[in-house]
C-alpha cells in the first residue's frame, strides 16, 4: 500500500515539477541547473564513495561500494545529450555499484549544443579505451546507460565492432533513445517525464548537420549483428517505449542475445528512484545480474 502511494507521489512530482522544465522554450543552461537540483532526490546507498578521475582523457566520476570485485561498469548518463552529468546520476551509479559489486565509472562526455555529434560518442570511446589501457579486460567491462546514454551505449558498441576493437562483455540500457527521427514515438495515456517537443529540440541540437538517421545517432537504423548480450528495460508510461521494443526486436533478429523488460505503469528511467521505489530497486537488481553474468568474479 505504501509503495502504491509512493509511486503515485513520484509520478505526480515528475509530471508537475520536472516535465514542465523539459521544454524547448527553457534555455539549456537553466534546464541543466534545474535538473541537477531535481536529481538530488535520487540518493545513492550508504557506503558509496565517489571520486573524480580521468579515464582516457575524459573527466569522470568513479563510484565504489564496499570492496569491489573484478570488472568495471562504464556508465553513460542520460539527458538528451544536452543535460545531465556523472554528478546528477550518482544515485543510479551508487545503486548499480552496490548491486553489481563492481566499480562504476561515469564519464562526463561533452554535451550539445556546445559539442554536437560525434563529441559524445568520441568521449565514450575514449573512456572505454582508457579502461582497456588501465588493464581491464574487454570482457570484464560492461557498458550501461539510460535514455540518451542508452543510445550512446549501443552506438559505442557498434563503433568498436566496426573498428575491430575488443568488445565489452555486456550491454544494459534503460529507456534507450535510439531513434532521433521520432517517426515511431509511442503515445501512452500519460507521460510524466518527456515531451516530444523537448526531445525533438534536443535531437536538433545534438545532430547539428548530421542526419538523424545516422546509425551512430539512431542505432535502430544500424547493423547490430555481433554486439554483446543486451538487456533493455523500459517503462510503459513513456514515449520511448517503441524505441526500446524496436531495439530489442532488431537485436534479436540480428542474432544478439537480448532480453526486453517492460515495466507496467512506470515512467522514463524510473530506476533513478532505486532505494525508494521497490520496483526500481528490483530493476537495478535484475540489471546487475545481467552484468555479473558476463563478468569474471
Amino acid at each position: 500500500m505504501l509503495q502504491n502511494v509512493l509511486e503515485a507521489g513520484l509520478r505526480q512530482t515528475m509530471s508537475r515539477f520536472i516535465r514542465p522544465w523539459l521544454h524547448p522554450a527553457v534555455p539549456v543552461p537553466l534546464q541543466r541547473s534545474i535538473v541537477a537540483q531535481a536529481y538530488r532526490s535520487s540518493v545513492p546507498p550508504r557506503g558509496c564513495t565517489f571520486s573524480k578521475v580521468d579515464v582516457g582523457g575524459i573527466p569522470a566520476t568513479r563510484t565504489v561500494w564496499g570492496r569491489d570485485k573484478p570488472g568495471v561498469v562504464l556508465y553513460l548518463h542520460g539527458g538528451g545529450y544536452i543535460i545531465g552529468s556523472s554528478t546528477t546520476h550518482r544515485g543510479l551509479t551508487g545503486h548499480l555499484a552496490r548491486a553489481t559489486g563492481r566499480m562504476v565509472v561515469a564519464p562526463d562526455y561533452r554535451l550539445a549544443p556546445e559539442h554536437p555529434f560525434p563529441a559524445a560518442l568520441d568521449d565514450a570511446e575514449a573512456a572505454y579505451e582508457g579502461l582497456l589501457r588501465e588493464g581491464h579486460e574487454s570482457g570484464a567491462i560492461a557498458v550501461a546507460g539510460d535514455s540518451a546514454g542508452g543510445g550512446l551505449t549501443v552506438a559505442l558498441a557498434m563503433r568498436l565492432r566496426d573498428k575491430g576493437r575488443p568488445l565489452p562483455g555486456s550491454l544494459a540500457v534503460m529507456s534507450p533513445w535510439v531513434d532521433l527521427t521520432h517517426q515511431h514515438l509511442y503515445s501512452p495515456e500519460r507521460e510524466p517525464v518527456l515531451q516530444p517537443r523537448w526531445i525533438d529540440k534536443a535531437a536538433q541540437l545534438y545532430c547539428g548537420q548530421a542526419s538523424r538517421a545516422h546509425p551512430f545517432i539512431s542505432p535502430i537504423y544500424g547493423d547490430l549483428e555481433g554486439l554483446p548480450p543486451l538487456l533493455v528495460q523500459v517503462g510503459s508510461e513513456e514515449i520511448l517505449l517503441n524505441d526500446a521494443q524496436r531495439l530489442a526486436e532488431a537485436a534479436n533478429r540480428q542474432g544478439v542475445q537480448t532480453e526486453l523488460e517492460v515495466h507496467n505503469s512506470l515512467w522514463h528511467v524510473f530506476q533513478v528512484h532505486a532505494g525508494q521505489l521497490e520496483r526500481a530497486s528490483r530493476a537495478i537488481t535484475t540489471l546487475a545480474s545481467h552484468i555479473r553474468q558476463y563478468q569474471p568474479g
